[in-house]
């Protein structure tokens, strides 16, 4: 009986000792098969796949080197523990309140009424027709309007994008000539450009940079407003940027502005050709903006001649009077044609009309081999110097037959008597 159960106990010990060497066995299978060349072949060719967290920039960053971002950095510019948000796609889009304020553009003299989506989507229309957005979608996240004070804060998705929408500065919308801005706390990144690299084609902006081509316009009748003055340079060519120059507190025309053309070279012709030129009772005073700029006195140049009929016989105007001489609105062939002629009066009466009750026009038309007197000029009657005013205010340096608008009142009893 001890000997049998001796047996026993001796082959219970064998079997245990064989069930931890499988053990062993087993588990050295499993460490071996977890280190085995084709697992570590996956492990490799995961790793050359493109990281998800290394290399990618925060929102907002994504035109920013390693090197600017460091630099900003270290100039307290950027928070040193800045958190990632979930990597973002190469799409620059962003929400980062980091890079807002150098995200952000002031939009003043916009349309009144107009709303913040249609804001929005005028610019992101405009960015994508001019060719300045970076990537598919919407450049312009959100829009801010403050109407009380006529203007607008638009963000954009990257700070790129911001950067090529201050080409727009000057566009026109619904009327209205947009004031493009940096806000106020606006401060440039290291290592970027601060401004538009493009001009958009027929977009006049109202920053009117120093150089040797800016043009001082000066003598300009306070009650001009920015589309007539503007009018009167385009007469010469395409321009580049313009301001006329306000005060601040009105709002009113402090009658001077600055301008620079597309072609540089037509600086000179229009220096020549509007320089003297008589607007109203006032003269115009037109020369480099820069002193020393060109060694050109503009008095020594024969000046050219602008051809406004009649503009040589008119003096100061004086004070208002209810009857108004409108120039360079037609030309003695034109009042030749008895239709073309016809045409021509009902549109002047129809356009003045609007400004007040016209009480009569005269167009004095040419006679073969007389010397009319007035020929080339237009009068127009009207029931009131008020409306007489209104008229010349809003007539001055409009367009008529693709000609500027010179205005000035005339006495009405030589009016009468016609000695035009």
């Amino acid at each position: 009986m001890g000997a049998e159960d001796r047996d026993r106990g001796g082959r219970e010990r064998r079997d245990r000792d064989r069930e931890r060497r499988r053990s062993h066995s087993r588990s050295r299978e499993r460490r071996r098969s977890r280190s085995r060349s084709p697992n570590r072949k996956n492990n490799r060719s995961r790793r050359r796949k493109p990281s998800l967290y290394w290399d990618v920039p925060p929102p907002g960053f994504e035109h920013i080197t390693p090197l600017q971002y460091k630099a900003m950095q270290a100039a307290g510019q950027i928070p040193a523990n800045i958190v990632a948000d979930t990597p973002q796609a190469a799409v620059p889009v962003v929400g980062s309140t980091i890079t807002r304020q150098a995200r952000r553009l002031y939009v003043g003299n916009i349309p009144f009424g107009v709303t913040e989506e249609e804001m929005m989507e005028f610019f992101n229309q405009q960015m994508h027709l001019s060719g300045l957005a970076q990537a598919a979608g919407n450049p312009v996240l959100a829009c801010q309007i403050n109407l009380d004070k006529n203007f607008a804060f638009l963000e954009f998705r990257s700070i790129d994008e911001t950067t090529q929408a201050m080409a727009f500065d000057g566009i026109n919308f619904k009327g209205q000539s947009l004031k493009i801005r940096r806000p106020h706390d606006y401060q440039p990144m290291p290592g970027m450009t601060d401004s538009a690299a493009l001009n958009v084609p027929g977009v006049i902006s109202t920053v009117v940079p120093d150089s040797p081509h800016k043009i001082f316009i000066g003598g300009l009748p306070n009650y001009l407003n920015e589309d007539q003055v503007k009018e009167l340079l385009l007469s010469f060519g395409q321009l580049r940027a313009f301001n006329l120059v306000k005060d601040a507190a009105t709002g009113l025309s402090k009658g001077y502005a600055f301008a620079e053309y597309v072609d540089f070279s037509i600086t000179d012709q229009a220096i020549a050709g509007l320089n003297g030129m008589q607007l109203g009772d006032k003269k115009l005073i037109v020369q480099r903006a820069s002193v020393g700029a060109k060694n050109t006195n503009v008095g020594q140049i024969a000046p050219v001649q602008i051809q406004v009929p009649g503009l040589s016989l008119v003096g100061a105007s004086g004070p208002p009077t209810e009857v108004l001489c409108l120039l360079n609105m037609v030309t003695p062939d034109e009042l030749r044609d008895e239709e073309e002629y016809e045409d021509i009066l009902e549109d002047i009466k129809e356009e003045c009309n609007k400004y007040g009750v016209v009480r009569s026009v005269e167009i004095p038309r040419p006679i073969e081999g007389v010397d009319v007197p007035g020929c080339g000029k237009v009068f127009v009657e009207f029931n009131s110097v008020v409306d007489c005013q209104k008229a010349q205010q809003a007539l001055t340096g409009r367009k008529f037959s693709d000609r500027v608008v010179v205005t000035s009142y005339f006495d009405p009893d030589k009016y009468h008597r016609r000695e035009f």
